[in-house]
């Protein structure tokens, strides 16, 4: 968990295969006399993109001067480029209007316009200057069913999961959308021709059906099943450990303070808050923010108890309001996190002298002013030594002596934990530091599953930035939590001294004409503090989840193409860290989720 950009990842380019379909029609052609009528189509489709026309004609006995189509598109489906024509755009409503030069069309004579689409679905509800396109007052009716989609396949599975693929089914307008059966129950539902299935029990053959649907509400026949068997479970039944970050500059532009947690009843979820970031600087640890963290005043209705701050109180910003908190919440823990992305680099001359830096760190944390505001520290170590924001020299074993420094001054009395790499890549960056030596001086480790892929890889290929699992496809082995858990259980760090993490943001590109992962793009998508990166509580409405793929999921709308977890696949990913037995799950960061804390939700119902 880092500011935002903290793991950079080396994506893999890929090539797509495109293949031509036939023309497809939104409406039988125009054919009554006496009315402006217009007849669109696909020239060629290649499952997830398009290109295709739209032909108005004037049936009238005079001309017409200026012409208006519209039509909706499903979610997942969009327009791009348009020739001949200008375009805007309300939600998922197009509206198409002439240009200067054939906006005026003779009696009899016809005018046409193009355009390239991403997505599988097509034009509903088409109406030219106000009416039905094929001039009978109101949209055509479609009654054939898509074909059955072929070539169900299983591309990963877990103890309690199981991912699918498939190939992009045809129909005479175009396929809306594909709903997965587990037997005969519905599972699932998206706009990609992907989907993981969670909640599964563990060592169980399950049998799987997709079926495509239209505009229309057609349904095409079951495609040819399926059937895998879960993997066998790790054993263990999972701890219970929700552990959130507080950034301390949310307090500023973001405007989400230690109070936000208490109204969004968050509090009650939580066992755990890492504050983030304390500094590490000159071998020691170091106040990160002086104003947010113990001066920054607050008034009685920004207080988490109503009661306002005084010029003349020893302590007040985020650490006041923390211990008001504490008192709300008798058995939330606070941990003072040091480190992340930014000042990470500080780590390497702690390293040099152990001793004193824990030293340091204890002196910070004990300091009277805030002592009971803190359970202990955090190590946010994003592994100076293997070429985080800087490299150095302090060697595999700089981690593990820290942490055995910290665990000694700090004793059995106080909570010493570390955020860490999930590279779990040949050669990564789990290889570069030995981590199974310092857990055991840790009560936890936080790896950081998220991040694995972004926008930093300007042009692509687009991948979900937290996979659960492996997928065809991905930009790069190793890069999915799963691997990452396993390697490190692998190296000797126990289960239970591991936590799933689960980022409460989305990362994006634009640019972006397929809507399934493996696209080109030609940067990063607009972002609200920062290109590429975007909080859930706004993707939620901003860009609405069209499909899964390894356990997370995505959206294409318009041009843009976010990866992000949902409650569904927060849901998923706390039944795998329960299946692996680890010791629960934490996130960054708290102001990334809504107003009523629906991820978190999602995590505390899914460990229980």
């Amino acid at each position: 968990m880092s500011r935002p950009g903290g793991r950079r990842a080396i994506a893999l380019a890929g090539a797509a295969t495109l293949a031509a379909a036939t023309a497809l029609l939104t409406a039988p052609p125009a054919s009554s006399a006496g009315t402006v009528t217009a007849t669109c189509k696909k020239g060629s489709d290649w499952g997830t993109g398009f290109d295709g026309s739209c032909t108005i004609t004037n049936g009238t006995g005079s001309a017409v001067n200026g012409w208006k189509l519209e039509a909706d598109m499903p979610s997942g489906t969009s327009v791009g480029n348009v020739w001949d024509a200008a375009k805007t755009v309300s939600g998922n409503h197009y509206t198409f209007t002439n240009t200067g030069w054939n906006g005026t069309i003779a009696a009899g004579a016809s005018t046409s316009f193009g355009f390239g689409g991403s997505g599988s679905g097509w034009f509903t509800g088409c109406t030219v200057n106000g009416a039905s396109c094929d001039g009978s007052g109101t949209p055509g009716d479609d009654a054939e069913a898509p074909a059955a989609p072929s070539g169900l396949r299983s591309t990963g599975k877990t103890a309690t999961s199981v991912s699918l693929a498939w190939n992009a089914a045809t129909d005479n307008v175009g396929v809306t959308g594909y709903d997965v059966y587990n037997g005969g129950a519905k599972a699932a539902s998206t706009t990609g021709t992907g989907a993981t299935i969670g909640g599964l029990s563990a060592k169980t053959a399950y049998t799987f059906t997709v079926k495509a649907r239209d505009a229309a509400g057609n349904t095409s026949p079951a495609s040819a099943s399926v059937s895998v068997t879960t993997d066998e479970s790790g054993g263990g039944s999972g701890g219970d450990k929700v552990v959130g970050y507080f950034a301390e500059w949310g307090v500023y532009q973001r405007n989400y303070h230690v109070k936000n947690i208490e109204t969004s009843g968050s509090a009650d979820k939580l066992t755990h808050i890492n504050y983030a970031f304390g500094n590490v600087q000159g071998g020691k640890c170091a106040i990160g923010d002086g104003y947010a963290d113990y001066e920054k005043a607050y008034t009685a209705d920004q207080s988490v108890d109503g009661v306002a701050d005084t010029w003349d109180q020893p302590l007040r910003g985020s650490f006041n309001q923390l211990r008001k908190l504490k008192k709300l919440h008798p058995n939330l823990k606070v941990i003072w996190s040091f480190g992340g992305w930014t000042w990470s680099g500080g780590f390497g001359q702690a390293a040099q002298n152990p001793a004193a830096f824990a030293e340091s760190c204890y002196n910070l944390v004990e300091d009277p002013r805030w002592a009971d505001v803190f359970d202990g520290i955090d190590i946010d170590w994003e592994y100076p030594n293997a070429c985080g924001l800087t490299c150095d020299t302090s060697g595999p074993d700089a981690f593990e002596k820290l942490m055995s420094a910290l665990r000694t001054k700090f004793g059995s009395g106080n909570l010493v934990t570390a955020a860490i790499t999930a590279d779990a890549g040949s050669g990564g960056k789990i290889d570069a530091t030995d981590y199974a030596g310092a857990a055991q001086y840790a009560d936890w480790l936080n790896p950081m599953t998220y991040d694995f892929f972004g926008a930093w890889a300007a042009q692509g290929p687009t991948a979900p930035h937290s996979p659960l699992t492996s997928y065809p496809g991905i930009p790069q082995a190793g890069f999915n939590s799963a691997d990452a858990i396993a390697k490190l259980k692998a190296k000797g760090v126990p289960a239970s001294k591991l936590l799933l993490g689960i980022g409460f943001y989305g990362r994006g590109w634009t640019g972006v004409t397929q809507s399934e992962p493996g696209g080109t793009a030609t940067g990063a998508a607009p972002g609200t503090y920062e290109a590429g990166i975007e909080d859930y509580k706004v993707l939620k409405g901003k860009c609405p989840a069209t499909g899964t793929v390894a356990g997370t999921a995505y959206a294409k709308c318009g041009g843009e193409w976010w990866s992000y977890d949902t409650p569904s696949t927060i849901g998923g990913k706390m039944a795998y860290a329960k299946d692996e037995g680890l010791a629960g799950a934490f996130f960054w960061e708290l102001s990334g989720d809504t107003a009523n804390g629906e991820l978190i939700g999602a995590m505390r119902g899914g460990l229980g």
